[in-house]
Parts: structure tokens; sequence; C-alpha cells
């Protein structure tokens, strides 16, 4: 179990990181990404429920509205800290989750998600509150790829390996053997299960790349899923230093979202279709 944590020290130098308008905010708010060309209008939003935080979330993050390909409506839901999500019961999070989640789905968003892998406990009740299809974590990637990769295994990168437990795996339905490697007491770690204002992001993408190498030194892996949904802005430094496919919450996000708006396919007048 990690250090508890202790209220942050304000910056001993101003942050220069972006200002995303209604974020970092207190209140619970609504963030709905612009309109962006060659989306139509009639593209499905999806709803991401986030914890009620205040560290920096670069983009790749999934609290972060320009990460997302697609409409997407960023919800923070009051009062769920990071060290509750991960260090606590996630059962008591299910109202709060619950709530912010149907409010997404009235304001028009055909599909959720959150941005923290341990709430994978949360996943069939979340649905089944909502009524909509709901991807609570990352973690639920690890079966339908290890099906896909040569070997049959993929490995889990978390932000706590000591906090992740049998129940959270279980719910997920991680395949029994899956190897876990966490950012333990690294700064990264740190910095988000503490909530802190500031974030070095060069020594976070060190930490996360040795994480990795740790973890692909331990068996043979046909990938990587990285359970914590700040992960995303390091998952190329990951790939490249592995050499192994990565994935993260904005995998599991880009196929529930593709699911949701198939492709529609023009057949151009007269070209014979090819029948076999």
């Amino acid at each position: 179990m990690g250090r508890r944590c202790r209220p942050p020290r304000a910056p001993s130098t101003p942050l220069s990181w972006p200002k995303y308008p209604g974020v970092r905010g207190s209140a619970p708010v609504a963030l709905r990404l612009p309109e962006r060309p060659g989306i139509a209008h009639t593209a499905p939003m999806i709803g991401i429920l986030m914890l009620d935080t205040r560290f920096p979330r670069p983009p790749g993050d999934a609290g972060n509205p320009a990460t997302w390909p697609f409409p997407v409506t960023i919800r923070r839901v009051p009062g769920t800290t990071p060290e509750a999500a991960v260090r606590r019961d996630p059962d008591a999070l299910l109202d709060a989750f619950a709530a912010e989640g149907r409010a997404l789905v009235a304001g028009g968003c055909a599909g959720l998600a959150t941005t923290c892998g341990f709430l994978a406990p949360l996943q069939s009740r979340l649905a089944a509150a909502c009524g909509v299809p709901v991807v609570a974590s990352a973690l639920t990637l690890c079966a339908p790829l290890a099906a896909t990769v040569p070997g049959g295994r993929v490995g889990i990168l978390t932000i706590e390996a000591a906090s992740l437990t049998p129940a959270h795996l279980h719910a997920a339905r991680v395949p029994e053997g899956t190897p876990v490697e966490g950012l333990d007491g690294t700064h990264m770690a740190d910095r988000i299960l503490c909530d802190s204002p500031d974030l070095d992001v060069a020594r976070a993408r060190v930490e996360m790349v040795a994480a990795a190498r740790r973890l692909a030194a331990r068996a043979p892996l046909g990938g990587i899923v990285l359970e914590c949904a700040n992960m995303g802005p390091y998952a190329a430094d990951v790939a490249a230093a592995t050499g192994l496919p990565v994935h993260s919450i904005l995998t599991a996000v880009g196929w529930l979202h593709a699911g949701l708006r198939p492709s529609a396919w023009a057949h151009p007048p007269g070209v014979p279709l090819v029948t076999r």
C-alpha cells in the first residue's frame, strides 16, 4: 500500500500547463468537445465520467477533451478522489457515478466511460443503472486481447499494483495468471493518487518506460494494457521501449464508439459488386 496522502503544497513555480475550461473547478461541470471538420453532427457522443481531480491531464489522458477524435462530454463526479477509487472500496462510489452517468445519457450520450481502471467492479451495475454501454476500465480489454495475440497473454501496467486485487481482475474477467507491474512509489503514482497540482511529465515518462520494461522482462507477452486512464500520454513511449502493442482506455472507448456508429459504405453506381 502506498503512503498516505497529505494536502499538497503550492508548487514553487507557476504551472505552465494548459488550462482547460471547466476541468479543474470544484463544481460538477460538463465539457463538450467542439465539432471538428469531417465529423458528422449525428455522430454518437461518448460521456466521460471523470474523477474529481486537479492533477494535470496532458493530451492522451482520458480526462483531456483534446484526446478524443470524436464528440465527447466530460463530466466531473463530485467527491470521487483518486485515493478513494484506487485504495478503498469502489462500491462506495457507485451511486455518485450512476447519478452523473444518467445525467450524461439524458444529455444525449450513447455510451459512457470512466477515468479510473480501478472502477472495473462497477462495470455491469453502472451499465444497468444508466441504460447504455459502459467501459468502466481498460482492464476489460485483457481477455479479448489475449485471444488475439501470439502466446495468448498480455500484461497489465497499473498505477499501484499493491491495490489491484483479485476482485478487480475478476470483475474485468482478466485471464488468470496475467502479469501485473505497478508504478508503486513513483513520482507519477504519488502525484495522481494524492491529486497534486503539479506533475513532471518527463519524469513520469521515464517511470512508465522503466515499469513497462520490467513487465516485458517477466514473461513473453503479446501486448500491454494500461490500467490507468492517465497513462495514455506515454503509450507510444512504452510501445517503442518494449516493441509491444499497447492498449488503454482510449482503445476500449474507440472500440465502443465504432460499434455505436458503424461506417456506412456507399456503392458507386455502375461499379459491379464483388460476389466471390
